[in-house]
């Protein structure tokens, strides 16, 4: 495996952890949808306790999914998506994808050009 390779690998590696979880996926996908929400908002959507969404929210931070911010004077922190993480997940998915659309490609190559085939066109 080359270093840029393995170097997406584990870049990726992080993220593709953090969104194994289903209420962390949700979290993402409260946040996509809506944009920032504070945890007030993201634990009323959730089948877990507001205590379990904030260690998911710590979870996904960790990984560069999201991120916390304070509101004004208030102590109430907004959580927010890093698009950045999900676009580089992103990237790599697609090379993944590429890279299968490739090795099918060659394997249907080979198929179409089975020795049988070769025979059949021979005669």
């Amino acid at each position: 495996m080359s270093r840029r390779r393995s170097a997406g690998l584990a870049g990726a590696a992080p993220v593709f952890a953090a969104l194994g979880d289903e209420t962390r996926l949700r979290l993402v996908a409260s946040l996509c949808a809506e944009g920032p929400l504070s945890i007030v908002h993201l634990s009323a959507r959730a089948p877990v306790t507001r205590q379990a969404v904030t260690k998911h929210l710590h979870a996904l931070a960790a990984a560069g999914l999201v991120r916390s911010k304070r509101r004004g004077r208030q102590r109430q922190r907004i959580w927010e998506l890093e698009p950045r993480r999900l676009r580089d997940a992103r990237r790599y998915l697609d090379r993944i994808s590429e890279q299968w659309d490739d090795a099918l490609g060659r394997l249907r190559a080979f198929v179409e050009e089975s020795p049988t085939r070769r025979r059949k066109e021979a005669e």
